[in-house]
């Protein structure tokens, strides 16, 4: 177990918690890392960029980053999908970038127990990875503006930190484990 992992809030060991929110700057392995997960979980997956309102997507697209108050509406969509997949007895993995705490303290109003899981990563090799990426519409330009605002979660957060560089199946059978001792 990673030292900032070590420092999440623990719970009834053994019990899922119903929510989990997969974080980070882009290419992190969000996406990836949260499929899997759900799948290992027996969770719903929620893929936070399709969550986007076209607007969003078109200022990314042409490499303007985003405002708090544009988030604001995509971050309820997302909010709201977890917790109505929660509110019909499925647990809930997403995935969503909740780069500042105020956005995680927001996606936290709509279900209290969201755990989050930080895919940590550097500049170069989120860079590096997104602009390998073929198709999508966040271009490598905006990832030192995610790196700018990134709040990585604290101490006193409920979150586990894990290395995004490592392989996916790696990470998602740490997180796997690590989240069952919540």
């Amino acid at each position: 177990m990673d030292e900032k992992a070590a420092q999440a809030p623990s719970g009834a060991p053994g019990s899922v918690p119903p929510a989990i929110v997969v974080m980070g700057v882009a290419g992190c392995g969000k996406s990836a890392v949260g499929t899997a997960l759900a799948v290992v979980l027996g969770g719903v997956f929620i893929e936070g960029d399709r969550l986007h309102p076209p607007e969003n997507v078109a200022r990314m697209a042409s490499g303007e980053p985003l405002t708090d108050q544009l988030r604001e509406g995509w971050l309820d969509a997302i909010g709201a999908r977890i917790a109505a997949t929660v509110g019909q007895g499925q647990g809930a993995v997403a995935a969503c970038s909740a780069l500042k705490r105020s956005y995680r303290e927001r996606l936290s109003g709509f279900c209290p127990d969201i755990v989050f899981l930080y895919l940590e990563i550097d500049p170069a090799t989120a860079r590096k990875r997104v602009g390998n990426r073929k198709g999508h519409f966040m271009p490598a330009s905006l990832v030192d503006s995610q790196f700018a605002i990134l709040e990585p979660p604290t101490a006193e957060e409920r979150a586990l930190t894990l290395d995004a560089k490592r392989p996916v199946g790696e990470i998602v059978a740490e997180a796997a484990r690590l989240i069952r001792l919540i």
